[in-house]
Formats: structure tokens, C-alpha cells, sequence
């Protein structure tokens, strides 16, 4: 893996070498690719760079919306530039940039906004992405309320999934606020315990370089 990020790094600083030789950089098409979860990517990524299409022209983008939590093997194998990742999986060869956390909180229906959170908590089901998925249980454990739902959960390995089976009053589910947004404004979700929330911590990583391109620097710059 070290070997590969070492040529990826050498091969690029030696297409930038060749192009200032034969003063063809303004020809020269690139690609960037950034992986991590879908609501981040969706919510600020893509968002923060479509200046880039008049700024980079050349650049092609290739977006990964994944929440699979598979952008550390990603960065490693070299299929992906940038990765989305929790702190805790930034390891020491990498660099990387805190980022804004995202902020979830617990969902429900708007049919279900008089219910109590124990009777819902009692009588209704979890919504998450898997089994392996830990979001919820990260919130319920923050307020000392893992031990009150049902063990058995349903499963969609997709957050719009996930939003439309909450507003179909299917289950509950912890949602990032830019996700749950516009189905609050439609009046089609609620906020199950108001004031109460879980901060995603995250950060932006990459392998070093050599030398930077302008582009790979602004990019760091504009994801926040």
C-alpha cells in the first residue's frame, strides 16, 4: 500500500514534468475522486465544489457516495483521491483536515409528535443502514436510552430509504439535520426529543504528496 501511494504520487509529478516540458498543462484532463458517507457528501462536498467547474475546467470529478464505511480501504488501494472518515480511522501515514461535524438527531413521524419516547420507544422499531451501523445506538447510549428500544431492527442500506420509511411510519431513526431539512419542512417528520443530538465527528484525509497542484490545494481548502 505504501508502494502504491509512492508511484501514484511519482506518476503524477511526472505527467505535471511532461506537460510544463511540452506546455500542454492547459490540455491536459485529470480526475479527482472523493469517497465518504452520502448525507456529508451530499450536504457539503458536492455543494463546496461546483465552483471548481470554472475554475478547473479540465477537472472530472468522480464522487463515491458510500456508507459502507469502506474509505479507508478506498484511500489504500488508490481508488479514491480523498476520504470522508471518522477520526478514529485516520491513521498516521495519512494527512487530514477536521471537518464540521454533522449533527443527528432522533426522528419519527409527524403522526407520532404527541407520543411519548418511552411508548414509542416501547412499541415501534429502529430504522438503520445494517446490523454493523452504529449511528443510533452511538445517540441512544449518549442518553443512557440503548436499553429501552427493541433488539430487532429493520434495515435499508440507503438514508432516502431510510427518511421515506420514517415518514411512512415504519420506524424511528437518527438523521443528519441537512438530511431531515426538507421533510421538516413539509411537515412529514419530527423531531423526537427536542434539544437532544449526536455529533459525527469527521475529517477530510489523503495521502501526502510531494508536490501539491493547485487543484488538490484548493480542494482541502474548500471542503469544510
Amino acid at each position: 500500500e505504501a508502494l502504491l501511494q509512492y508511484v501514484k504520487s511519482s506518476l503524477e509529478i511526472e505527467g505535471m514534468a511532461l506537460s510544463r516540458i511540452h506546455r500542454a498543462a492547459k490540455d491536459t484532463i485529470f480526475e479527482v475522486s472523493i469517497t465518504g458517507p452520502s448525507s456529508i457528501m451530499r450536504s457539503r462536498v458536492i455543494p463546496n465544489l461546483l465552483p471548481f467547474k470554472k475554475k478547473f475546467p479540465l477537472m472530472r470529478f468522480r464522487f463515491d457516495l458510500s456508507d459502507a464505511h469502506n474509505g479507508v480501504e478506498k484511500l489504500k488501494t488508490g481508488l479514491a483521491d480523498f476520504a470522508i472518515l471518522e477520526h478514529h480511522q485516520v491513521t498516521r501515514e495519512m494527512d487530514s483536515k477536521i471537518l464540521k461535524p454533522e449533527r443527528y438527531h432522533l426522528y419519527g413521524p409527524t403522526a407520532w409528535k404527541k407520543r411519548s419516547l418511552n411508548e414509542i420507544f416501547t412499541s415501534e422499531t429502529l430504522l438503520d443502514y445494517n446490523e454493523s451501523d452504529m449511528m443510533t445506538f452511538n445517540y441512544l447510549e449518549k442518553y443512557k436510552s440503548k436499553n429501552k428500544i427493541k433488539k430487532e431492527r429493520h434495515y435499508a442500506n440507503n438514508i432516502d430509504a431510510i427518511a421515506f420509511l420514517v415518514v411512512g411510519e415504519i420506524g424511528f431513526s437518527v438523521l443528519s439535520e441537512e438530511l431531515a431539512r426538507p421533510f421538516l419542512k413539509k411537515n412529514e417528520l419530527c423531531e423526537l426529543a427536542s434539544g437532544q443530538y449526536f455529533d459525527h465527528k469527521l475529517a477530510l484525509a489523503w495521502y501526502p504528496r510531494s508536490e501539491k497542484p493547485e487543484y488538490f490545494a484548493a480542494l482541502i481548502k474548500a471542503i469544510s
